[in-house]
């Protein structure tokens, strides 16, 4: 098992992030037949580190190319992409390194910036004598690029900013404890008071830290919150320098525009997505202006959708409109960090209600989609309204989100009446476990890590 460690790297002190991707990187290691990885993920989130740290463990040959800081290395993939051509290319910029069939991993990083490397993965797929990963952040965006898609030959994994539960690693809580907690929820039985109340100061925490991997080494290691603003500024500004880089010229305010909105879009009692709402909007608008700038944010993993449906009713898929839909920022505390500096204070003392409970919000949006599953939402008339609608486990979910300990539950007993036939309603709220009168269950806000 991988225990949290310190080492230096990059000429920085940092904290080795117990990661559960690990975890799918040895899998897929030891996997037969196993296709090319390709790893996506924000900018930011640990892509490169995780890999780097995985690739020099495991194996006895590794090769790093990374297309943005050494762009000389595309030109191994403008000839032949069949993997005899490219190895001849290859050993003769790594002379030291032996390629050894079964015990080589190459790492493409930053594959969005050569088309061709993404390419050349269904050539190693298909060839098998050499494990290879590409990453990248802005693969969404480059597409226009890529001349054939290696379709079926690559396993897709993507990397989030960290879960809870890896923060609670971060934080040296160990896996005892965090068992506990998990089947206390799985099973509906009440947890120790001494036990919750230390957990939602940790889920304070990680609402205002997040879970960027720089953001929770700096945390770690100052024990600042001040520090930790000042790290998530400089991933939003990396953030911006990445629309002025690659987003379409004419498309780059617009871009801006739309994510700066995104406090305010949530900041609403009703937290739809109104293109009303962003700073340089012109009536008759609308999605045909600023749909390419919200695609351009999803694509970058920097912003999650989550969409209305027309019927809590499975399969919930096939009920989404697409054109309704709320927008949530992928990292809660980067969130945070684009509000005053009065909401981080807030949180802190306990006061998740602030900004109509936008925050708290967020986090369950981030959970849900840390799990690769869409967050959806339902609404009727615009008086009955369900703040997220899940599938889990084969059974429609109603769960509403409430950032105080307010115990009435009227859209939930809406939906889960013969009206509606939900069989499922969750109330995640500021109280322990238990199951009420009607049959709707009662957790903790943080106990969403452990239900989906």
């Amino acid at each position: 098992m991988l225990k949290n460690r310190n080492i230096y790297y990059d000429n920085i002190w940092c904290h080795v992030l117990r990661r559960e991707i690990s975890d799918e990187l040895l899998k897929w290691k030891n996997s037969a037949n196993k296709k090319c990885l390709l790893i996506k993920g924000a900018r930011q989130v640990g892509k490169t580190f995780i890999i780097d740290d995985f690739a020099r463990k495991n194996y006895a040959n590794y090769i790093y190319i990374n297309f943005e800081l050494t762009p000389g290395m595309q030109s191994v993939f403008q000839g032949d992409l069949d993997v005899d051509s490219l190895v001849r290319n290859l050993s003769i910029r790594f002379p030291k390194v032996k390629f050894e069939p079964g015990n080589l991993l190459i790492f493409l990083d930053e594959i969005q910036s050569c088309p061709n490397a993404r390419v050349s993965l269904k050539s190693f797929s298909m060839d098998g004598r050499f494990d290879v990963i590409g990453s990248g952040s802005l693969l969404g965006l480059n597409y226009k690029g890529v001349s054939s898609y290696p379709v079926g030959y690559e396993t897709v994994l993507e990397l989030h900013s960290l879960s809870f539960k890896e923060f609670l690693w971060a934080l040296g809580v160990s896996d005892d404890l965090i068992s506990h907690v998990s089947n206390h929820i799985m099973n509906k039985a009440s947890i120790d008071a001494s036990i919750l109340e230390k957990i939602e100061e940790y889920h304070r925490w990680y609402a205002v830290v997040g879970g960027m991997p720089d953001v929770v080494n700096t945390f770690i290691g100052t024990n600042s919150f001040g520090e930790v603003l000042s790290a998530q500024k400089r991933i939003i500004d990396g953030y911006m320098d990445d629309v002025s880089k690659y987003a379409p010229a004419a498309d780059r305010s617009k871009v801006r525009n739309v994510f700066r909105s995104i406090p305010i879009q949530l900041g609403k009692t009703n937290k739809k997505f109104q293109y009303a709402d962003i700073i340089d909007w012109k009536a008759g608008e609308g999605s045909q202006s600023y749909g390419g700038a919200l695609s351009w944010l999803f694509d970058a993993g920097i912003i999650s959708y989550c969409y209305n449906v027309q019927e809590p009713a499975s399969p919930l898929t096939f009920n989404m409109r697409l054109n309704l839909f709320k927008v949530y920022m992928r990292d809660t505390g980067l969130l945070v960090s684009m509000m005053e500096s009065g909401v981080g204070i807030a949180i802190m003392a306990g006061d998740m209600k602030i900004n109509q409970g936008a925050i708290v919000e967020n986090l369950i949006a981030n959970a849900i989609s840390k799990k690769s599953m869409t967050p959806m939402y339902f609404e009727r008339k615009g008086r009955l309204e369900i703040d997220f609608i899940l599938n889990i486990d084969g059974i429609v979910t109603a769960l509403e989100v409430k950032s105080g300990n307010n115990r009435q539950s009227k859209s939930l007993d809406v939906l889960m009446s013969d009206r509606y036939n939900v069989s499922r309603g969750i109330k995640l709220e500021k109280t322990n476990v238990f199951v009420d009168e009607r049959g709707i269950e009662h957790y903790p806000i943080f106990a969403i890590e452990f239900l989906i």
